[in-house]
Formats: structure tokens, sequence, C-alpha cells
């Protein structure tokens, strides 16, 4: 909003001139995702508290979690404020890479707020029943996959995506591509969902990725940066630096009251969007695979609840881990929650460099 109303003053005033420049841009995104957070979250959460949106903690969860059963939940409000209103005020709202980003948060964060509806104001313990989850999931999914693949603003990759730490080698996925897109957006947004176990876990988590994603979308859209480094040039994906910018701010906003002991619980309104932004963000600037690096974590803790349930059924009701996902796995081992917060921060970290290190390992 800012760029389309004030830029075009800069053949006026030239300080305006400065709304050009994603940079800045990107920078003031973060702040004003910031103050949001800091802004509405203490209201948020007092509104939950009165309105009994409390977190209902299962019994056949670690014992050490009953304390927590009270707490306030459905906080995705907080973030999905935090992350549109910052995009809508300081980024290109023509540039369709946003308007497929902005799609994907409010899609999301409606599939998680309609599950967490009905787990708490209605009382259905399971939510929304998981097959229309994963038709919401699917649809977004679709939607993304015909808009890239039919109507692509870089028809020159369209259905390819890159393959780490290969000089122009891309995977071409030609007509299974729009499938690819659907497998990568429910995995990520389930992914995340099941990472949502601990006290500032998944939030932090997904600012280290919303950190690298940045990082990714600034230089493919910066021509002289790709060249230099032999990646692909996205015209106009540069743009959603400025959103993945909000993003980050909106986590660190959001990890303020979700640090240990948590004062609320994101809910699935948080990690079903959270997910689904991360999964979309890697599509867009072509780096799917990477985000099996990236999101290392993310993937450990889903098929650590993959490998659980098929060694139950196939086993005789023998189990891998003492419990899943492997968060808890550790809290039974008698690791404390911010410790196991914080290796897993560590690690996350680690993981992020790593994929940073491909820009250049090629």
């Amino acid at each position: 909003m800012f760029y389309f109303f004030l830029y075009p003053l800069s053949e006026k005033i030239s300080a305006f001139n400065v709304f050009k420049y994603i940079t800045f841009r990107s920078a003031y995104a973060t702040i004003t995702a910031l103050l949001i957070s800091f802004l509405v979250g203490p209201y948020i959460i007092r509104r939950l508290r009165k309105w009994k949106i409390e977190q209902i903690i299962r019994i056949e969860g670690p014992e050490s979690h009953l304390k927590k059963s009270g707490t306030p939940t459905m906080g995705g409000l907080i973030l999905f404020a935090s992350i549109l209103f910052p995009t809508l005020l300081w980024a290109d709202l023509t540039n369709r890479y946003i308007q497929l980003i902005l799609l994907t948060t409010i899609w999301m964060a409606g599939i998680g707020f309609m599950d967490d509806y009905l787990k708490v104001v209605h009382g259905k313990s399971q939510g929304l029943i998981a097959r229309y989850k994963m038709i919401g999931q699917i649809g977004l999914g679709i939607i993304i996959g015909i808009v890239l693949y039919f109507f692509p603003m870089n028809p020159e990759l369209v259905g390819k995506t890159v393959i780490p730490f290969w000089k122009g080698r891309f995977l071409d996925f030609n007509g299974l591509y729009i499938p690819f897109v659907i497998l990568v957006v429910t995995s990520s947004s389930n992914a995340v969902n099941l990472t949502d176990g601990l006290d500032g876990l998944a939030i932090g988590l997904v600012a280290i990725s919303a950190v690298t994603l940045a990082g990714f979308c600034y230089v493919e859209g910066h021509i002289r940066f790709s060249e230099y480094l032999n990646i692909p040039y996205l015209r106009g994906i540069g743009e959603l630096t400025v959103f993945s910018s909000a993003l980050i701010g909106a986590s660190l906003g959001f990890l303020w009251f979700n640090s240990h002991p948590a004062e609320i619980f994101m809910g699935d309104t948080g990690s079903l969007m959270l997910g689904g932004i991360i999964g979309v963000l890697a599509i867009l600037i072509k780096q799917e695979l990477l985000l099996i690096i990236l999101g290392g974590v993310f993937v450990v803790e889903a098929l650590s609840v993959i490998l659980q349930v098929g060694s139950y059924k196939m086993r005789n009701g023998k189990r891998i881990f003492r419990m899943a996902p492997i968060h808890h796995h550790f809290e039974l081992k008698g690791w404390s929650e911010t410790k196991i917060v914080t290796r897993f921060w560590i690690i996350g970290i680690l993981l992020s460099l790593v994929t940073l290190s491909t820009l250049k390992l090629r």
C-alpha cells in the first residue's frame, strides 16, 4: 500500500524514493510485524481468557503438560494479523508472488481456525475431520500448482525445481508438477503442526526458516546476485523478501508470548498457516528440495510419527519411541522442555547455515 501510494511521489519529493527499495520495505515490515504483535498480543490473550478459549491437554500426553491446561490457544490470530497487515502496508500488492502467498496465509489460517474452533468452542476433541483438513490443503496445492504451471511468472522454469549443490541443474516434473506442489504444501503444513508441542519450539524454528527464505528470495530476485551465485533469476520474486521479513517479525513477536512458560499457544490457526507458508515460499523460489534440509527438524518430527504409527500397527503394538512426535520422546527421557527447545533451535540454525551454503557449494 505504501509502495503504491508513496513511491510515485518520489518524482516530486526525492525522499520517497526509499519506497522503491526492497531492503527498506523489508526492514520496516519486520518492525511493523513486531509492533503489531506487541500491541495486539496482550489484548487477544485477555479476550481468549475471557471467552475460555483454552488449550485442552490430552491425558495420553506427557504428565508434565497437564499444568498447561487452561492456557489460551488460537494464538495464530496474533501471527495472522502480524503477517498480513505489514505485508499489505509494505509490499507491492500487484506482484503475483505476493498475491499467492497472501492467498496461502488466509487459506491455511482459515482451515486452522475452523479446526481450533471446533475443538475449543464446540468441544469436538478431533476438531476438523482429518479428511476435510486434507481436502483444504490439497485444494490450496491445486490452486498454487495450476497458477504456476499454466500461468507462470517465469515460463523458462515452469514445472522445474532446483537441484541443490548442482550448478544449473533442474528436476523437471512436467505433468507431475501439480501433484508435487500438493505434496509439498500438505507435508509442510502438517509437519509444522506436529512440531508445535513445546513452548516456543515451532515458532522459533519458523523464525529461523523465515530468515533463510528471505535471503533466498532476495538473491534470486536480484539479477546481479543471482548471476554471481549461479542460481536462477526469478523476475519479481524479490518482493517476497518483504513478506518473509514480516514473517520474521511476526514469529519473534509471537515468541515473546509463547516462550516458556507460554502465555498462549498458536493452535492449528498458527501451525497450519505457518507450515503452508513455508511450503509455498519454497515452491515459489524453486527450492522445494532444499526444504528437506532447511526444515530438517520438522521432517524428523513428522517421520517420528509415521514410524511410530507404522511400528505400532505392523509389530503388534511395539513402539520405536517412548512417545511421538520425537520431542515428547526426549521429555520422557528426562530432558527439560527448555533444553529440548534450545537444542532443536541449535539444530535448526545449523541446518539453516547448511541451506545457505548451497548458494556457493555448486
